[in-house]
């Protein structure tokens, strides 16, 4: 996990919440609800809260495998079976999720963090704002002209 948040924090999204809510000035409720008036007045505001909305959502799974792995480990005898293994391999998937959606948070709460600053930066800036609002590729079949089917004979050519 980044510096500013210590490794033996059990509530990664409270600390992260808290962070957000100090950086913006406001309580989550209160970004969200902006964001979602204004999506473009603030693309920082706009990622943080998308982000956030992610770790919150990883965070309620990290929280449903681990309950399930609780249950399943207080009925086991003193080994444990390939279910309940299982259920512990969702358990570290489910934190690698979390941790890597709280590195994300992290990283765009950060105006000194790697990337952003420097010529790929810039770079990276002036990509976004020349993007595309479109697809990157047409979405509907191109139009052809109406064609006859070839079992059809045309007029003046021989049927053989």
């Amino acid at each position: 996990m980044s510096d500013d948040i210590p490794e033996d924090t059990a509530d990664v999204l409270g600390v992260l919440t808290e962070r957000i809510e100090a950086h913006f000035g406001m309580g989550m409720d209160q970004l969200r609800a902006a964001v979602a008036v204004a999506r473009a007045a603030n693309p920082d505001a706009t990622e943080v809260v998308k982000w956030h909305g992610h770790l919150v959502d990883s965070q309620a799974v990290l929280d449903r495998a681990e309950d399930d792995l609780l249950a399943a480990l207080e009925t086991q005898p003193s080994e444990v079976d390939d279910p309940t293994m299982g259920l512990a391999q969702r358990v570290n998937a489910a934190v690698t999720a979390r941790d890597g959606r709280a590195e994300v948070v992290a990283w765009l709460l950060d105006p000194d963090a790697p990337g952003k600053k420097g010529l790929a930066a810039e770079r990276l800036a002036r990509l976004h704002r020349g993007a595309r609002k479109g697809p990157a590729v047409p979405t509907s079949a191109p139009h052809r002209p109406a064609v006859a089917p070839a079992s059809v004979p045309r007029v003046g050519r021989a049927v053989l």
